[in-house]
């Protein structure tokens, strides 16, 4: 009985952690709605929605007994009283605490076990106690509670009645049971997912057999073609035995029994192309049938899996208001188009890349309030959301009213980095620096902090919106703004793919990545800059053997010999490559399949897929196989020779300067282990010597120290002429945004918070800096 009551005690919870989460979702997207209406009659309303969301969290907390989660809903019903009331108005400070609240609503249902500890339940009994002034009007002082776990029931609550109606009996009528939707894990779904889809292989391997009857019957009908030849001779042959007298001598006799087998024999062949013949349209209505089923059932299955572009973006609105203010700015994210709906898949790939667009539009966008001004622009900026569905596919777009990219500021990064040289960025056009923002590495921020400055988030758009089959591009204007557009496809797996030989080597390439398909004579093969070329529209392009980027053995190939050979033209990031192959099979219908989590990244494949042959066959991935393409043909790359000479030469010396001996004992043994040579200064003074006395390549420094501190070292240090390149790493504990400023306004390289502190994080930003 004891193990029933578990089992039914856990599903009641599980079930109640999904009502929960859509309670305090709703929460946090009405208080960003209050936060933006216009009229006191639209605030009644949402604080009215908002009110029922959080009384109906409350009851349903007090049904599983967590009564922490019962007690801060409590608060917020108060706050919200008051609201609806006019007894309190609306201020920022107000609802600065109202998402405070929210938010640990959601770190308590996300840790629905355990009790908390006595400075947890101080936190959250210090955040109710700030609530209930609130409602009661006293001013808000915002602090920052650590809360995880319930704590204490709340006295003088009301049990929640159900909803029910009285017949005219005086009978209670239940409310009435939804059958129309259900729950169900995606767990159980991706399975019954991934069998509807293995289908499509037995959709294809049934084309295949109807395909093999059909060869066979084109084979029998050849054989009746030359049988109706050989027909006339074969009755000339016979009348002349007739004339002769069949039985007159043997050879006669062998020739009358070899022509009556013969007449047999064409009796059976046309038996047989009769069966075969009926065979063959059995099984082609079979395969019409078996096709229309496995796509139904494809369609409703995946119909299944679609969710709308909404349930991502409830928690923007939040994101955007907390980093605005963070970065001293103003700025309102509009949605449009949310009700679209994708495979849960590519939504879930989706996150990030859409994540870091809108994080880049607020912080490399969107201009302060004074700046917006001085432009004659309103002081907030507009970050807009835009989702609509263009037949299979779907479009994204996020656009900002700010800055635009500065094209300059993209090349003096990108020579920074060593991507190129200052000479090739002189003579690069603008067009071509932009998009040299998709490299890893590449940033135009002046700082690298918490959630800027790495160089990754459009690396991490591209690969993400790459690995679903999309495609990403853009377009900026200076002081006007920037917009992103993502294409996706609605549904994953399926999609069109060219089927080409290497050697005895199969390979797919997506039809949306091949532009064309071309014979190459060898005569028409040129040499430009070492770099073999073919012409196409009257421009050059390169050209290498598919089997030289993917580095596979050579082979002696009867096409190899030939004067024309067959070449698939590539394009990716408006760049396009030509690949030799032996031969171009066919264009068809593939179900791609991931290589497992074994194998997460393999070098110039996307996945595999399953021929209606049962051969398995890899799907390369275009954009890396042009990266391929591109070694091949330069040769060794720079970065590799640029690692080289890194390896041979010293290890990087770095300045750790922290006045704690506890944190400066850690840091140098973590950067000790990362291979670098490390000197220790115990304030700002001591490290400002020994830079003048000796050679490091980077420092990292604490802030909040004796004689001298952080701020005023990264000043110094950009004041000296010898030093004033020296890359400056600020570790410290102040995370406010007048501190970050500060950062900023010294020269600081990085500033990365203690509290959020992550060895790797460390080691990758002083790996980018040195």
């Amino acid at each position: 009985m004891d193990k029933k009551n578990n089992e039914f005690l856990k599903r009641l919870l599980d079930t109640f952690k999904i009502e929960a989460q859509g309670h305090v979702n709703a929460l946090t997207s009405g208080l960003i709605e209050l936060e933006k209406a216009p009229t006191a009659q639209k605030q009644l309303e949402i604080t009215e929605g908002v009110f029922r969301e959080a009384h109906s969290l409350k009851g349903a907390a007090r049904a599983v007994n967590m009564t922490d989660i019962e007690a801060l809903c409590q608060s917020l019903e108060s706050a919200f009283a008051a609201l609806k009331s006019q007894e309190i108005t609306v201020s920022t400070g107000l609802f600065d605490l109202l998402h405070e609240v929210v938010d640990s609503l959601g770190k308590l249902l996300s840790a629905t076990e355990g009790k908390p500890d006595s400075s947890e339940q101080a936190a959250l009994t210090s955040l109710m106690e700030r609530l209930r002034d609130a409602a009661s009007g006293i001013r808000i002082v915002r602090q920052e509670p650590t809360i995880r776990a319930q704590g204490q029931p709340l006295p003088d609550t009301e049990p929640l009645k159900p909803d029910t109606k009285t017949s005219p009996r005086g009978i209670e009528i239940p409310p009435p049971t939804i059958a129309e939707t259900m729950r169900v894990s995606t767990a159980k779904l991706n399975p019954i997912l991934l069998r509807a889809e293995e289908l499509l292989s037995a959709k294809l391997a049934s084309g295949q057999r109807v395909t093999e009857l059909e060869e066979l019957d084109s084979s029998l009908a050849t054989w009746e073609k030359e049988w109706r030849r050989i027909y006339p001779e074969l009755q000339k042959l016979r009348h002349s035995l007739e004339k002769k007298g069949a039985r007159s001598d043997t050879g006669s006799s062998q020739l009358a029994r070899l022509i009556e087998f013969l007449d047999w024999n064409q009796s059976q062949v046309k038996q047989l192309e009769n069966k075969l013949a009926a065979a063959t349209r059995a099984a082609e209505r079979d395969n019409h049938s078996v096709g229309l089923m496995v796509d139904s059932l494809l369609e409703d299955t995946k119909r299944v899996m679609m969710v709308s572009l909404s349930t991502l973006l409830e928690a923007f609105p939040r994101m955007v208001r907390d980093i605005s203010r963070e970065r001293g700015k103003e700025a309102e994210l509009v949605i449009q188009g949310g009700e679209v709906e994708i495979d849960r898949r590519i939504l879930e790939e989706l996150k990030d890349p859409l994540i870091h667009l809108v994080r880049n539009c607020i912080e490399h966008g969107i201009e302060t309030p004074v700046e917006r001004q001085q432009s004659n622009k309103p002081a907030k900026g507009t970050v807009t959301l835009a989702v609509a569905q263009r037949n299979s596919h779907i479009e994204i777009l996020i656009s900002d009213d700010g800055a635009g990219i500065d094209a300059a500021r993209i090349k003096a990064a990108a020579v920074k980095m060593g991507t190129v040289s200052e000479d090739e960025a002189t003579k690069m056009p603008d067009s071509e620096a932009l998009s040299l923002m998709f490299l890893s590495g590449i940033t135009t921020s002046p700082i690298i902090t918490d959630i800027s400055g790495r160089g990754l988030g459009l690396a991490i758009v591209r690969e993400k919106v790459d690995k679903v089959g999309g495609a990403v591009s853009f377009e900026t204007h200076p002081g006007a703004g920037t917009k992103f557009q993502l294409v996706l496809p609605m549904t994953a797996a399926a999609f069109r793919g060219v089927i080409v030989r290497v050697a005895e080597h199969l390979f797919v390439l997506s039809t949306t990545s091949v532009e064309r398909v071309v014979k190459v004579s060898k005569e028409e093969i040129k040499t430009v800059e070492n770099r073999q070329t073919i012409e196409l529209n009257g421009q050059a392009i390169s050209l290498v053997r598919l089997k030289d980027a993917l580095e596979l053995a050579q082979q002696n190939t009867a096409s190899s010999s030939e004067n024309s050979l067959p070449a698939v033209v590539l394009h990716a990031d408006e760049k396009h490559i030509a690949f030799l192959v032996d031969e171009v099979i066919d264009e068809r219908e593939i179900l791609i399949k991931s290589l497992g989590k074994q194998l997460p990244h393999v070098p110039n494949v996307a996945g595999a897929t399953i021929l209606s042959s049962g051969r398995l066959v890899p799907v390369l991935n275009v954009r890396d196989l042009m990266k391929s393409a591109v070694r091949v043909s330069a040769g060794t790359a720079k970065s590799a020779v640029v690692s080289a000479e890194k390896k041979e030469g010293k290890k990087p010396a770095i300045l750790v300067v922290e006045d704690s001996i506890t944190a400066r004992t850690l840091l140098n043994n973590i950067l000790e282990a990362a291979g670098y040579d490390i000197a220790t200064a115990v304030d700002g003074v001591d490290a400002f010597t020994q830079l003048r006395s000796g050679e490091f390549d980077i420092v990292v420094s604490d802030v909040d120290m004796p004689r001298m501190n952080g701020f005023d070292l990264t000043a110094k240090i950009r004041g000296d002429k010898k030093l004033a390149d020296l890359p400056v790493v600020l570790l410290t504990a102040l995370e406010s945004r007048a501190h970050r400023e500060r950062g900023v306004e010294v020269g600081a390289s990085a500033y990365i918070i203690k509290s959020s502190f992550d060895q790797s994080n460390l080691l990758e930003v002083i790996r980018r800096l040195i």
